[in-house]
């Protein structure tokens, strides 16, 4: 049996095409599993850090974000907001965010409350009670992800000082409020007495092992792609086997 290599023009073209992108994809998802890892390690080192102050002037996200935060001053009432779609436990409920004024200073920065049940429908919302006068709070700092989507203003629902929003999105809080804001939320410490719900916020999730399956589905993708172009190469270029020659009397 003959045995040669013919494989269809299209299979090559897609071989050529599909191949180079799979193996880019799968190093760009070990290229952000290497960034969430730096991220983890900050945050690690950052957490066994004593508590800092903030500035009176807004500072750089990059400043902030995983430190340890205290601070002294009073929370406002307007212009919180529920995060919506957050579950504890099975059940649906709100992340409540409040601004809190620092002592001193004109800038505010959000603070992540805690988890709070959603009411009896999402036409009403849950009462959230917030505390008056001044108070010290202690959290860590988290720089939300950028979600780039257009902006609106910020409006109050149902006569009350609260607005639902699906995600956080720093840009678009900073240009509603009629207050300068700092570039981080605080997510308020579990055993603070300042005015929190329930706070059982869990160990940052980078997400390397998940960043790190992916590149390998994108190998595996792409070696099995190159066995079966080969494979079926090779199939197709098998000939008839040459019957022998005869010899005529």
């Amino acid at each position: 049996m003959a045995l040669r290599f013919r494989p269809p023009l299209a299979a090559t073209l897609a071989v050529v095409l599909l191949v180079p992108s799979m193996i880019a994809l799968g190093l760009w998802q070990l290229q952000r599993a290497e960034e969430k890892r730096v991220l983890q390690t900050a945050y690690d080192q950052r957490a066994n850090e004593e508590p800092i102050g903030l500035a009176t002037y807004v500072q750089e996200a990059s400043d902030l974000r995983f430190r340890k935060i205290r601070a002294r001053g009073s929370y406002e009432d307007r212009y919180q907001l529920l995060l919506d779609n957050r579950v504890h436990h099975g059940r649906p409920g709100y992340h409540v965010i409040s601004p809190f004024r620092v002592e001193g200073s004109e800038v505010r920065v959000l603070v992540n409350r805690g988890w709070i049940a959603m009411g009896p429908s999402r036409q009403q919302l849950p009462a959230v009670d917030t505390p008056t006068g001044t108070v010290e709070i202690v959290g860590t700092a988290m720089v939300p992800t950028e979600r780039p989507f257009v902006l609106g203003k910020l409006e109050t629902l149902r006569e009350r000082n609260l607005t639902v929003w699906q995600q956080l999105d720093m840009q678009r809080y900073a240009q509603s409020a009629p207050f300068a804001v700092q570039p981080a939320v605080l997510l308020l410490d579990p055993v603070s007495p300042a005015g929190g719900f329930t706070r059982e916020w869990t160990r940052l999730d980078s997400g390397i092992a998940v960043h790190q399956g992916y590149a390998f589905q994108w190998f595996a993708l792409a070696a099995v792609l190159v066995v079966l172009y080969v494979y079926f190469g090779r199939r197709a270029g098998r000939g008839p086997k040459s019957a022998p020659d005869t010899l005529q009397s």
